[in-house]
């Protein structure tokens, strides 16, 4: 097919034709659940609903079978991928969530929702928010899960994610916060490179391109076609009257230098202060560094100095 049967254009993610056609131009690789040699942890593939279809990838570290009678903090991550790439079965999504249960001894629960364009938003969040009341479900160890039954505390539960799982995870406190769930205290949020925007420039918006600007308008109007546009709530937590009600009582907001969102993630940390939440909110940035880097070079300083920051604030 030639470039004049495009009808979306979000390269190097997506590409969609006019006849529908739906082109992932990457995040479709995909490994198993494994046990991972070099740190012991476990990793299986759990289905959290058949309709919609809502799975997740659920992890334990090592240190559940050296002392299985302690039960640990629990993460429930959210990847990211502009609403429309990516899954918790990414190789970089496996092996980063994999790093973190082993470095901060949590459980996690890597949520795969649903993707634009063929589910547009709402659907992740309606996802995010199934399977966070599935986890909940677990609070008596009565659920489905053993893993979650025999060693997650839901006493202590944590929301993370980066860029457009960073949204959601933000869009999950403010809704857990809310609506409460029986047996479930959210502690805290990490959003890595949060995906907000808004029709008003912050800090050096101002000078930002006009195609960059549209790029990341565009991808919020390309995963959710109902939107109001870039002052939706949604993306825009500043149009946000439940801001104030966000459901945890501490946050971290991790930027970087080179990221054309880095604005959007330090105006995030000032409207939560004024918005009447009264909890510790804290911003960390790394230098030099652009959006997701930690993902692509998980190996490099400033990546390994913001796992070592989650890890602290995970325990």
């Amino acid at each position: 097919m030639s470039n004049e049967d495009l009808a979306h254009d979000f390269s190097p993610m997506i590409k969609v034709y006019k006849d529908g056609r739906v082109e992932r131009l990457k995040g479709t690789d995909r490994v198993p659940p494994s046990t991972q040699p070099e740190n012991g942890v476990q990793s299986k593939d759990v289905v959290i609903s058949q309709e919609p279809a809502i799975s997740a990838r659920i992890y334990i570290p090592k240190t559940t079978t050296d002392s299985p009678q302690t039960k640990l903090p629990l993460l429930i991550y959210f990847h990211g991928g502009g609403f429309c790439i990516e899954s918790p079965f990414s190789p970089a999504y496996h092996s980063y969530v994999n790093t973190l249960v082993s470095e901060a001894n949590v459980v996690a629960v890597s949520v795969d929702y649903r993707l634009a364009p063929e589910h547009p938003l709402p659907a992740a969040y309606d996802d995010s928010w199934v399977a966070i009341k599935w986890v909940a479900s677990h609070f008596d160890g009565n659920g489905s899960e053993e893993w979650l039954n025999r060693f997650a505390d839901l006493q202590r539960v944590f929301f993370a994610g980066d860029s457009a799982g960073a949204n959601i995870t933000h869009s999950m406190a403010v809704k857990l916060g809310c609506e409460r769930l029986v047996g479930v205290k959210l502690v805290g949020i990490v959003l890595v490179h949060p995906y907000f925007w808004g029709t008003e420039p912050v800090g050096a918006e101002l000078t930002t391109p006009a195609a960059t600007k549209e790029r990341m308008a565009g991808v919020w109007r390309f995963a959710c076609p109902s939107t109001s546009g870039s002052d939706d709530p949604l993306i825009n937590p500043a149009k946000d009257p439940k801001l104030g009600k966000l459901g945890c009582e501490k946050v971290l907001v991790c930027v970087a230098e080179k990221d054309g969102l880095k604005d959007r993630g330090w105006y995030y940390s000032e409207i939560l202060k004024k918005s009447g939440w009264n909890g510790v909110v804290e911003v960390i940035e790394a230098k030099g560094e652009g959006h997701v880097f930690h993902l692509f070079n998980p190996i490099c300083d400033n990546a390994v100095a913001l796992q070592k920051k989650i890890v602290s604030f995970l325990n």
